[in-house]
């Protein structure tokens, strides 16, 4: 083999070495422009349903009741206008795992074929996953589906308190906490930035999303907490989700104070989830002159 070769293979940039300006270099942005509407559907169907379960919980709270789960605000909504919310709630969060999934084989994002841009592509799958179960909750729900509670409870039970059912909670609970740690980092170092076009609106409003990033973490938090317990205890508590965890704040000194910063808190994430579905940038649908928030804040 020539020297001349050996050089040229040895520069030869393999596909999964390719940083995200040499992949967005070789694409057409109006190539994967019909990947815009999937994405805005699937963040604004995402930012009804946390708007709901705030919204709904506020409203009970402000009753002098207790504040409300993705079920039970879920089930508040069925029937009437209810309904007709619920649908788009369906289509939003179905749009969403679709968009997530879409996002992941197509590589919208540019993360290439390394191993830190194959880890992310699958968390895209498995969060499209999550959404697709929220969406199959909505049409029970719609379709008046109820479980029996009580059965619900004797196979979390049985599960949890075999050696099986331990380790499937703990690997739950660890990665539900992973997800918890992603959110806080990324309220901390704003990195969510990145990915919103720079204007008024945006800027202005940056430190809500901050809040609301942040708010979203914590709620996963404690729901990863509330898991990793079960699996210590092997008790048949059902950390079934948000519900739980305003349970588990409601009981705490203050747990009613708790609760309603923390649902004005989810109202922050469904604001955030509604600036993406306007103004999130996709990179391969996106011109390379598109500024981000990122970009104007850090001074670039």
């Amino acid at each position: 083999m020539s020297d001349r070769l050996k050089s040229e293979l040895a520069n030869r940039t393999l596909p999964s070495q390719q940083t995200r300006n040499e992949i967005l270099d070789q694409i057409n942005p109006d190539d994967f422009s019909w990947a815009i509407p999937i994405m805005r559907t699937g963040y604004g169907g995402r930012a009804l349903v946390y708007l709901t379960i705030a919204g709904t919980s506020l409203w009970s709270i402000w009753q002098g009741g207790d504040a409300k789960g993705t079920t039970a605000a879920l089930e508040w909504l069925d029937g009437g206008w209810g309904t007709i919310v619920l649908l788009f709630i369906i289509l939003g969060l179905t749009a969403y795992a679709i968009w997530r999934v879409v996002d992941s084989i197509w590589d919208l994002e540019a993360y290439g074929l390394g191993v830190k841009g194959l880890v992310a592509r699958t968390a895209m799958i498995v969060t499209g996953l999550v959404h697709l179960v929220m969406a199959g909750l909505a049409v029970a729900v719609l379709i008046d589906h109820q479980s029996d509670s009580n059965s619900r409870g004797d196979k979390i039970a049985q599960l949890a308190s075999s050696s099986t059912g331990t380790i499937i909670f703990s690997v739950v609970g660890l990665l539900t906490l992973s997800a918890a740690v992603y959110y806080l980092h990324k309220a901390w170092d704003e990195g969510y930035r990145t990915h919103l076009k720079a204007n008024q609106l945006t800027r202005r409003l940056n430190t809500l999303l901050k809040i609301g990033v942040a708010a979203n973490g914590v709620v996963i938090g404690v729901i990863g907490a509330l898991i990793m317990k079960a699996a210590v205890s092997a008790s048949a508590d059902n950390p079934d989700g948000i519900g739980s965890v305003f349970d588990w704040l409601q009981a705490q000194v203050f747990g009613q104070i708790l609760v309603t910063a923390l649902c004005l808190g989810l109202l922050g994430f469904a604001l955030f989830c509604w600036i993406n579905a306007l103004y999130r940038v996709v990179p391969k649908a996106s011109s390379s002159g598109t500024k981000t928030l990122g970009d104007v804040l850090s001074g670039d």
